[in-house]
Parts: structure tokens; sequence; C-alpha cells
């Protein structure tokens, strides 16, 4: 959420070697595409949202949004549009190049070995419980938080900010995935980096982001302003 997310796909704020280095760990953990092929669908879903160009077009229905996307061969309009996107700016950072050419088999260590490994060894764990705990039920957990940022906040919700896209407002998301639920506001002002009017109500991200930037490590945040909401509105 802060990473792939608000930071390499929007681009709302900047941070330092450090944060990066360990956002861009936290990403391979949670083993969801590298930060390049992630920030490349998100911006062609952003671009073409709700038409043949959305990896994840929610007028195709609840489970293909939430998971159906990928598991069959993507659009042809999804192929041709996402070619056509500027993704220089991440072609230019070395660390997530460096992430996308060893990916998979640092996905696999970080998201799957170590978690197995780690309650098994140092505390007793049974490897079954392990396995099956600390590493499937907590993938498939993480997996779908995040899917229901595609489907249920596409189909359930209120749009308060602009009602002639489908992207809504839906609390439960919000909870679900740190603050992500906002999504009739995000898709009104995607370069916000709070991605809510509210910033820390219910969205443990721009709670984690601030304190980044206490700590320096985080800057640049942008935000809309009060008036620009409000004439959207």
């Amino acid at each position: 959420t802060a990473g792939a997310h608000r930071l390499w796909s929007h681009r709302t704020y900047k941070a330092r070697l450090p944060l990066r280095l360990f956002l861009i760990m936290a990403n391979t953990m949670a083993f969801q595409n590298d930060v390049y092929e992630w920030a490349r669908d998100h911006r062609i879903h952003h671009k073409f949202t709700e038409t043949h160009a959305d990896p994840h077009d929610s007028r195709r229905g609840f489970f293909f949004s939430h998971v159906g996307w990928l598991l069959v061969r993507k659009h042809p309009a999804v192929k041709e549009k996402g070619g056509k996107l500027d993704m220089s700016d991440l072609k230019a950072e070395k660390l997530v190049m460096f992430q996308r050419r060893y990916y998979k088999p640092a996905a696999v260590l970080i998201c799957i070995v170590l978690p197995t490994l780690a309650p098994w060894y140092f505390w007793g764990e049974t490897f079954q419980h392990s396995v099956c705990i600390a590493t499937f039920l907590r993938y498939a957990i993480v997996l779908n938080a995040t899917w229901l940022v595609n489907s249920a906040a596409h189909l359930y919700g209120y749009r308060p900010y602009d009602r002639n896209i489908g992207a809504r407002e839906n609390v439960l998301v919000s909870v679900a995935s740190f603050g992500e639920g906002f999504h009739n506001y995000h898709h009104a002002f995607p370069y916000d980096y709070s991605v809510s009017e509210y910033r820390w109500h219910i969205n443990f991200t721009t709670f984690f982001i601030d304190c980044m930037a206490a700590l320096g490590l985080a800057y640049d945040r942008k935000r809309v302003s009060k008036a620009a909401v409000l004439a959207r509105i």
C-alpha cells in the first residue's frame, strides 16, 4: 500500500533509500508481482478504468475483478494500451529493476521459505502448522484483502466525490487493506498520498507514511486542497 501503490504507481510522495529498501522487501514478501509489473497494471487500471483495457474490469463481475482476471489471458486491449504507457521513471530506478531481475527466487525465499522455517525452528511450532498458517493462510488473507480493492470497492459503497465513476468508498475494504477503501476519492484524486480526505481515519498506511516523514525518510507528500475537493463534489 505504501510502496507499490502510493510510492511507485502514483508517485504521491518521495522516499529515501532506507525506506525504499524496506518497501521493496515488503512488496517482495507480499508476492503480488514485482513493483514494475504491479505499477504497470495499476496505472493502466486508472487510465482506462472499467473499459476493456482495464486489467480487472469490474463490469465483468465480482469474481473476475477479484481474482478471475489473474486466471485468464489478458484482453488484447490491456496489452495494446499497456504497451504504450510511459514507465520510464521505473525503468530508471535501479532498485526496482534489481527486484524485477531477481523477483521469483527472492519472493519464494521471503514469502514462503522463511515464514515457514522461522516459527518451526525458533519457537518450536510444528512444520505443518508453520506452512499452513504462517505461510499459506497468511498469503491467502493478504491476497484477498488486496483484491477487495479491485472488486468490492468498485461494486459496493457510496460515491460522494464523483458519481460518474465506478470506484466507491467502502469502510470494510479500508479496514482490510490498511486504508485503500476510500476508492471513489482515490480515483478522483489519484495523486493524493493519503488516498483519503480524512488522513489517519481507518488509514494505517497514511499514518505509517507520516511517521516516516517525521523520521525524515518520506518527503514531498502530495495533498489535495479542501477547496479542490469541494469543487469536485
